[in-house]
C-alpha cells in the first residue's frame, strides 16, 4: 500500500510542486491550505507523514501541531522559512520530528521523507530481538509501540520512541548527538545537534518523575546521552 503524505502549506505553488514530485515517487498525496483545513484532512485521511508549513493564516503550523499531537503520532516534518533556531525549537517541542528550511531541494526532501517512513515501517514490522524492553519501571513494547512508566502510558512521538528504543536496547552505551540525529534521519540528515537536545527534553518530560534529575536518560557531558540503568 502506498504511503499517504499530507502537505499543509498556504502557498499553492509549494503544495503543487511538492505534491507533483512526491506523486511521481508513487506516494499518495493530499493537501491543505492552512492548519484548520489540515486538521480536517488529517482526520479524514490518517496520513503516514505530514509536511507542515509554519507561517499560515487561520491556524499556523504550531497551532496545528498542538492540536494534532493530542492523539496522533505520525511523523511531522516542518517546512519553514524562518531561520531563527528558537522557532525550530518551539516546533520540535510541540512534537515535530524534523524540519527543512525553505528553500530546500526536492531530493533532500525525498530523502527525509523516506528516512522517516522507513523508520516507522521497520518498527511496525515487529521486533528483530526481544519484543519488550524493561528498565526499572519503564517498559517499551516494540510490537505495539507502547511505552509505560509503571502502569501509566507515555504518548511518545515517533522520534521520541526511536531515541528511547535505541538507548534502552543498549543500556550504558553513550550515544553522541550526531549518532542519534543520524538514527532519526538516516544518511540524509543535515539538522543541528540541538534537535536531539529538544527531543530528549520532551522525552524526559514524559517518562521522568523529575525531568531536572533524570532517572532513566542520563546526559554524559561532552559526549551525549545514555540509558543509565540496565534492563530488569
Amino acid at each position: 500500500m502506498r504511503a499517504t503524505i499530507l502537505i499543509i502549506d498556504d502557498h499553492q505553488s509549494v503544495r503543487t510542486m511538492v505534491a507533483d514530485y512526491l506523486a511521481e515517487q508513487d506516494y499518495h498525496v493530499v493537501t491543505a491550505a492552512d492548519g484548520e483545513e489540515g486538521l480536517v484532512v488529517a482526520k479524514r485521511t490518517k496520513p503516514d507523514l505530514i509536511l507542515l508549513d509554519i507561517m499560515m493564516p487561520k491556524l499556523d503550523g504550531l497551532g496545528f501541531l498542538q492540536a494534532f499531537r493530542r492523539d496522533n503520532t505520525a511523523p511531522v516534518i516542518m517546512l519553514t522559512a524562518r531561520v531563527e533556531e528558537t522557532d525550530k525549537v518551539v516546533g520540535l517541542e510541540l512534537g515535530a520530528d524534523d524540519y527543512l528550511t525553505k528553500p530546500f531541494g526536492m531530493k533532500e526532501l525525498l530523502a527525509r521523507v523516506r528516512a522517516h517512513l522507513r523508520r516507522v515501517k521497520l518498527a511496525n514490522l515487529g521486533p528483530s530481538t526481544e519484543e519488550l524492553i524493561r528498565v526499572g519501571d519503564l517498559s517499551l513494547n516494540r510490537v505495539t509501540r507502547e511505552v509505560l512508566v509503571g502502569d501509566q502510558p507515555a504518548n511518545l512521538t515517533p522520534s521520541e520512541f526511536g531515541l528511547l528504543e535505541a538507548m534502552m536496547a543498549a543500556p550504558g552505551r553513550v550515544f553522541s548527538r550526531e549518532q542519534l540525529l543520524e538514527l532519526l534521519q538516516g544518511n540524509a540528515y543535515e539538522g543541528v545537534e540541538r534537535t536531539i537536545d529538544v527531543h530528549i527534553r520532551n522525552l524526559r518530560r514524559k517518562i521522568e518523575a523529575d525531568p531536572t534529575h533524570p532517572h532513566y536518560i542520563e546526559t554524559v557531558f561532552g559526549a551525549g546521552y545514555r540509558c543509565r540503568h540496565r534492563p530488569t
